[in-house]
């Protein structure tokens, strides 16, 4: 019995690992690694896969660094002070009321610590709110509760629902759809029926906003969050160094259905965007893809 669990759980891990196109749009991207997504138990950052991710991790742990030495010091001063002066130990208390010198020092010292990790922090946030001339352009609208993508410069959109909208757990009709879907159930509450596609390298600006609440729209695993708020348009952007899907939420209290409005990204490789581009015209906006040009020569 436990042989069979055993090789019930290594014949699983492909399927765990990566998943297939979601529709006949979806062919040509073939098998894509699941990169970006929670893990049960998980207290770490996602991959990072972005510049702008990795900036974030590397000033966390260097902010972790300090904190945690100041929480060490303060843990050690109060334990020598609880030692030295326990009652016991001084039965006559002290009556100084001041020290000019250490009031000095937990004075600057705390300013300097600030200054340092703001010196550190500021350009990183710089960086990302710096948006540059995107390769796509990618406008994306929060509405209760799904999204909505429109590529701008190919003049075409879609809507992006969560496979199994409408149901708060995960039923054999839901686990169906995601299988059809390439998905397991691991990816309940993660995989969307329509994805984003981008390709590998490229420079990527989303345009955010929504069109009835604040939404906001996060893909760890790159790094960004903008809230889309009505009546505005935000921007974020990102270049992803590696293909596969990557998954995000709102990370915006929207309202009754709002754990339900999942994000999908897939990365793709620039062949198979082209490909795809020139179906999801086709699928989309009704725009055929272009014939080659032919010559007839004459008579």
């Amino acid at each position: 019995m436990r042989l069979s669990r055993i090789f019930g759980a290594i014949a699983s891990l492909p399927l765990a690992t990566a998943a297939w196109a979601q529709s006949s749009l979806d062919a040509p991207l073939g098998p894509l690694e699941i990169i970006g997504q929670p893990e049960p138990n998980g207290t770490d950052f996602q991959p990072a896969v972005t510049e702008l991710a990795r900036d974030i991790h590397w000033l966390d742990n260097f902010v972790l660094v300090i904190i945690t030495v100041i929480t060490l010091f303060v843990t050690v001063l109060l334990a020598y002070a609880a030692f030295k002066f326990a009652a016991k130990r001084n039965p006559n208390p002290s009556t100084f009321t001041h020290n000019s010198t250490i009031e000095v020092a937990w004075t600057i010292i705390p300013i300097i610590i600030l200054v340092v990790i703001g010196a550190f922090s500021i350009p990183v946030l710089f960086k990302q709110q710096r948006i540059p001339e995107g390769d796509i352009v990618i406008k994306a609208t929060g509405y209760q509760w799904y999204w909505g993508y429109e590529y701008v410069d190919e003049g075409f959109g879609f809507d992006s629902f969560m496979i199994g909208a409408g149901e708060n757990r995960l039923t054999p009709d839901v686990s169906a759809e995601l299988a059809q879907a390439g998905y397991t159930d691991e990816q309940f509450l993660l995989a969307t029926d329509t994805a984003v596609v981008i390709p590998v390298g490229k420079t990527i600006v989303m345009q955010v906003t929504a069109a009835d609440v604040i939404h906001s729209w996060t893909i760890p695993s790159f790094g960004v969050k903008q809230d889309g708020v009505p009546g505005r348009l935000a921007q974020l952007w990102f270049t992803a160094e590696q293909e596969g899907i990557y998954f995000g939420q709102c990370s915006e209290l929207c309202g009754q259905s709002h754990a339900y409005m999942p994000i999908t990204v897939k990365v793709v490789s620039e062949e198979a965007y082209a490909e795809w581009i020139a179906r999801a015209k086709e699928e989309y906006a009704g725009i055929a893809p272009a014939e080659p040009l032919i010559q007839v020569a004459s008579k």
